[in-house]
């Protein structure tokens, strides 16, 4: 084990991997390959408390988890630290590795050798144009532009020969080189493509400065549109910047003929013109400078741009099939502001009186790129926690759609925390169908299903924990998917454990007054699937029979095997009836005093 701690931009996320590749290829596995290499994301339940037990521990794995943003947090540190250890030192009977990469001061070395000995220590930066030069040579293998980054001196001492070589200094950071890299392996190899290659790297700073300079409020909400729209229609984007002023169509026709034409106006600004159709895309970043620029300088406007953004996104508007460009405007945003307030700018527009689906899920997608992101990522992610116990239904609802995103992937565990404090809303509102879905969605998902089921089993069999239950029978029913209620039954065939769980699971829920429609809903949905033959026949059978048996006369069974009045039951429903051979359906009808009792 190693832990690489120093300040930000020191490199040592990359210096983790270059020594995990070098471990890699001198400690093969037996089949003679490289280790595998892999990230563990730090998916906590409690972020403040670590549960080191959960990482992974494959054999022949080089294993890198970078805790340098939330460590601080950390409630013990010192513990944590050597749970760290250990775990390590159980990785190496597997031939596998771990490399943490830490902060500046929070790794508690000093509290004894055992942990002070991992820790290695980033002191000096990596020479940015040496980053940048290998970025162009071996990642984007491009080579000959390294020409650009070349430091030594003209013959004339002004300046470098490089022409990009100026835009890094010894205190540039790693990732400020690799930027550069980027910028200039992705634009033309000419004089005018290695133009617009600095100024994206500048992030257009000079450009937007000037543009706000020299243009009215008009030609600026007509940029603030455009970079929102770009590609849309001209016409489509000067209406989106009256509304934004708040001015409808010009009926003065002395004014619509005064002043520059429509296109005349869109190249002032910086946007391309080609046809009926104005774009920003050729100057890749300039629209994200723009609203960065916006939102430092013009503050006022936050709350007036968000308002305007609802209009535009809602269906049938030109934004509304733009949402997934403007959700990665907002996001980068609130990422390169590195300020949780803006995040907590978004949450306020939740609640603006825009309840339609498309809104939700722009805010949605940009808390789930937000919750990734390596310094922003703790901050928000411990954000959608707390939204996720409020008692906002709306909020609890986009913290739902989080839960469907990537989001449930990358954080597994803490996607299952939220949902479970959503699934424990009291009413079966609509951020409790949202999570819901969240859940079968991410029990669908390649590798989840042991996870979830784990998870959910355990909720489900706690008394009285309307959140478990709720979660059991959704993962239960088969009417969106099928699939996972499939792999469990033939879990539940081979494994008593898991067909023990199953009953544990069906006699806790049926327990629970508060969720007799959806037990009874989910009986007759496997009804169904039993006679369409989506499950085994004998087995769904045999288990409804053991739970008829212990629950016949609570409402959701006696529906089921006894019918309700008005109400008409399908020929699955009757032919599962008949196959449960319940001795008290000789003895008991409808009409009865015990049927009619229940």
């Amino acid at each position: 084990m190693a832990v690489i701690a120093g300040p930000a931009g020191h490199g040592k996320r990359t210096a983790a991997i270059r020594a995990l590749w070098q471990v890699s290829l001198g400690e093969r596995t037996g089949d003679g390959e490289p280790l595998a290499l892999k990230v563990i994301r730090p998916d906590w339940d409690k972020p403040e408390a670590p549960d080191i037990g959960s990482l992974p521990d494959q054999p022949g794995t080089g294993y890198l988890l970078d805790v340098a943003a939330e460590i601080s947090s950390w409630e013990k540190p010192d513990e944590v630290a050597k749970a760290l250890v250990s775990h390590a030192e159980t990785l190496r009977n597997f031939a596998s590795y771990l490399v943490v990469v830490a902060d500046d001061h929070s790794w508690p070395e000093d509290e004894s050798g055992t942990v002070g000995r991992v820790v290695v220590r980033a002191k000096n930066r990596p020479a940015p144009h040496r980053v940048a030069t290998k970025h162009l040579e071996y990642l984007y293998r491009k080579p000959e532009r390294a020409r650009w980054l070349n430091t030594a001196t003209n013959a004339e001492g002004t300046a470098m020969v490089g022409k990009a070589a100026h835009l890094l200094s010894d205190s540039s950071s790693p990732a400020d080189a690799a930027r550069l890299a980027e910028e200039l392996a992705k634009t033309e190899n000419s004089d005018e493509g290695l133009k617009t290659a600095i100024a994206a790297f500048q992030q257009w700073r000079t450009q937007v400065v000037n543009v706000f300079k020299q243009t009215d409020p008009a030609d600026r909400a007509l940029l603030i549109a455009t970079l929102f729209l770009s590609g849309d229609e001209a016409i489509s984007i000067q209406s989106a910047s009256h509304r934004l002023l708040g001015k409808g169509p010009q009926d003065d026709v002395e004014v619509i003929l005064s002043g520059p034409d429509l296109a005349t106006r869109l190249r002032t600004i910086g946007a391309n013109v080609t046809g009926r159709h104005a774009t920003l895309d050729h100057k890749p970043g300039y629209a994200q400078a723009v609203l960065n620029h916006l939102w430092q300088q013009r503050p006022d406007i936050h709350k007036h741009l968000l308002k305007w953004l609802d209009t535009i996104t809602a269906p049938g508007e030109p934004g509304a099939s733009r949402l997934v460009a403007i959700s990665a405007l907002l996001v980068e945003l609130a990422i390169t502001e590195n300020d949780i307030k803006v995040i907590d700018q978004i949450r306020t527009w939740i609640d603006n009186g825009n309840s339609s689906t498309e809104h939700r899920q722009l805010i949605a997608g940009v808390f789930a790129q937000a919750a990734e992101a390596d310094t922003l990522g703790p901050k928000v992610r411990s954000r959608l926690l707390d939204w996720a116990r409020v008692d906002t239904e709306s909020v609890a609802t986009v913290v739902a759609l989080v839960c469907q995103s990537d989001f449930a992937d990358h954080y597994p565990r803490q996607t299952l925390v939220r949902l479970r404090h959503i699934l424990d809303r009291p009413e079966p509102d609509t951020a409790v169908h949202t999570a819901e879905k969240a859940l079968r969605g991410m029990a669908a998902r390649p590798g989840h299903l042991p996870r979830v089921w784990a998870t959910v089993s355990k909720w489900a069999t706690e008394p009285g924990n309307l959140a478990g239950h709720r979660a059991f029978l959704t993962l239960l029913d088969p009417r969106d998917d099928a699939h996972p209620l499939q792999v469990l039954m033939e879990a539940a065939d081979q494994s008593s454990e898991v067909r023990a769980t199953l009953l544990r699971g069906w006699n806790a829920s049926l327990a629970d007054a508060r969720v007799a429609t959806q037990c009874r809903d989910l009986m007759i949905a496997w009804a169904r699937a039993r006679a369409e033959g989506l499950v085994p026949h004998d087995l769904v059978t045999d288990l409804l029979r053991q739970v008829v048996t212990e629950h016949l006369y609570t409402s959701p069974v006696a529906a089921l095997v006894f019918g309700e009045p008005g109400v008409q039951y399908d020929e699955a429903v009757i032919a599962l009836r008949k196959d449960l051979q319940l001795p008290v359906l000789a003895q008991t009808s409808p009409a009865s005093p015990e049927a009619t009792e229940s």
